[in-house]
């Protein structure tokens, strides 16, 4: 009796348990019509000292020198304000915003209860450790990578990224100096700075964004700058075979506007004008053939539209491990043109356009189909130039709670493409057993196939474990750059490890990977070893 007694409690106690996470889902407590009531935030620290495995004295010590995000800063990312109508939508895309920020591991926010008409919401974050040396050393496409630095992605729980670095690789030596804030002044204002002293050159950067915050936001505006000078080699079956110097001007205003979310839908609009001055000369001591581009300056004024579908799915386990991640499977067009003219101050009369197009299908719960394409380039004369579509389609099928197969197809069409514009295809553009830039043409076609483990092994507590076997097959078409002999089809195979840092500022994946190519030159090794840090799977 006691048994039949104690297991219909539990029963009625589940059952009183859902019907009142039923009453305090989102979408129930818009329909009461609430409003929103206080705004609790649970921040939590690096490590969970009441967990006896996260408990130790290294973590403790980690817990009491870290700086936890303020408050500020969290609040101002809430689209929800007390004393405002509740909405379900703002909840979740709040959400979204803050899971964006790579100093925050996770992020839940939740109705906890709804008195006299008001919802108390109760906004849980976890904060990771910012402040790291900076040190990587990364190896693909039979070249290294490495960095030196020191970077703190949220500086004094600010929110903002202050980063110093050495990075060395194939193209150049870098000394860069970031300083980057999403709310200049506790504004949506987004700043970056970067200055950067290469060996080749220079490459400085300024940005000032106040991007559509959320959907229903009604304007944006924003200018970014570039300086940037460097030298740039054509490469001919992974070898460097000819350069070029080149310097670039440029610099972008535009203001947006917007009717707001209606319907499931919003309609955006943007103008704006654009200098592009690219000015390329011979490499001062050269070592190998110059291939010098043509010059171009454009200046053009544009005006662009955007529409957007309200359609997000919260999934774990796709592109990352452990963390939850947010897929867009709504339908979205973004498109702009412009026009040079020579009486603007142009070299040239060119129509300059760019578009993207997104569609997503089925569900990450089970197995989803995510379609893309982008084109761009101009029209001068009469004729398409620099003509460049890009098409790509993933697709994801949940096998398991730990086994997701994914597939991906991508292909690019070039026509009469500038020659500082290749299309690559080799060990860092998707083709993992062969060399960077190993083919050189105008257009390409990839194939990836991917079966992936997600484990739940959590060495101490640092980081998430996941592993790949994969085969990619791809090769490149039409005009090449430079003479080169023709290769045919590329095809690989290959296992990898996956870590993925859970108490470290930084979403990226260590990718250590075994690739052994089927095809190819006589000159490829037989084996070829990746270390690369990635922001997917």
């Amino acid at each position: 009796m006691r048994n039949r007694i104690s297991a219909m409690t539990i029963a009625l106690l589940a059952a009183i348990a859902a019907h009142a996470e039923n009453e305090l889902s989102p979408e129930a407590v818009e329909a009461q019509g609430a409003v929103v009531g206080e705004i609790v935030l649970e921040k939590h620290n690096i490590f969970d000292l009441d967990n006896p495995e996260e408990n130790n004295w290294l973590y403790r010590w980690a817990n009491r020198l870290h700086v936890v995000t303020q408050d500020k800063v969290i609040r101002k990312q809430l689209l929800l304000k007390e004393g405002e109508p509740f909405s379900a939508r703002l909840l979740q895309e709040s959400e979204r915003i803050l899971r964006r920020n790579d100093y925050l591991w996770d992020v839940s926010l939740d109705v906890t209860e709804v008195e006299d008409g008001k919802a108390k919401i109760n906004v849980l974050t976890r904060d990771v450790w910012t402040l790291l040396p900076d040190i990587s050393v990364s190896r693909s496409g039979g070249e290294n990578r490495t960095k030196y630095g020191l970077e703190d992605t949220n500086l004094l729980g600010r929110g903002q990224t202050l980063r110093v670095a050495r990075i060395e690789t194939v193209d150049r030596v870098s000394r860069r100096f970031e300083f980057a804030d999403q709310h200049l002044g506790r504004s949506w204002v987004s700043g970056f700075l970067r200055l950067a002293d290469n060996s080749d050159g220079r490459s400085n950067i300024l940005s000032l964004v106040r991007p559509f915050i959320q959907l229903d936001s009604r304007w944006s505006a924003g200018l970014r700058l570039v300086d940037d000078e460097r030298r740039t080699a054509l490469y001919s079956l992974g070898d460097e075979a000819a350069e070029f110097q080149s310097e670039q001007q440029y610099a972008s205003l535009f203001h947006g506007w917007s009717g707001g979310l209606k319907d499931g839908w919003v309609q955006r609009w943007t103008a704006g004008v654009v200098y592009d001055e690219n000015t390329f000369f011979d490499v001062p001591e050269p070592t190998l053939l110059q291939a010098i581009p043509d010059n171009r300056k454009l200046i053009y004024p544009f005006i662009g539209i955007e529409i957007v579908e309200d359609k997000f799915e919260e999934s774990a386990n796709r592109n990352r491990i452990g963390r939850t991640e947010d897929f867009y499977l709504g339908t979205r067009f973004q498109g702009t043109v412009g026009y040079a003219a020579e009486s603007f101050g142009s070299d040239r009369d060119a129509f300059v356009y760019n578009a993207q197009a997104s569609k997503g299908f089925g569900s990450l719960t089970r197995k989803a189909l995510l379609l893309g394409a982008t084109a761009s380039g101009r029209v001068e004369d009469g004729e398409a130039v620099n003509t460049r579509i890009d098409l790509s389609v993933d697709y994801y099928r949940r096998q398991s709670e730990k086994r997701v197969f994914f597939m991906s197809a991508s292909g690019t069409y070039g026509d009469k493409l500038d020659l500082d514009n290749p299309v690559r295809l080799g060990g860092k553009s998707g083709l993992r057993g062969y060399p960077l830039r190993y083919q050189n043409a105008e257009s390409k076609v990839l194939f990836t196939v991917e079966q992936r483990y997600f484990t739940d092994w959590y060495p101490w507590r640092l980081f998430r474990v996941g592993g790949a076997i994969f085969f990619d097959a791809g090769r490149s078409f039409g005009d090449r750059p430079l003479v080169e002999e023709e290769q045919g089809w590329l095809k690989d195979v290959g296992i990898g490890l996956r870590l993925a840092p859970t108490r470290g500022g930084t979403t990226k994946i260590a990718h250590i990977d075994l690739a052994f190519p089927l095809d190819g030159d006589a000159s490829i090794d037989d084996v070829q070893i990746l270390l690369e840090a990635k922001r997917s799977f």
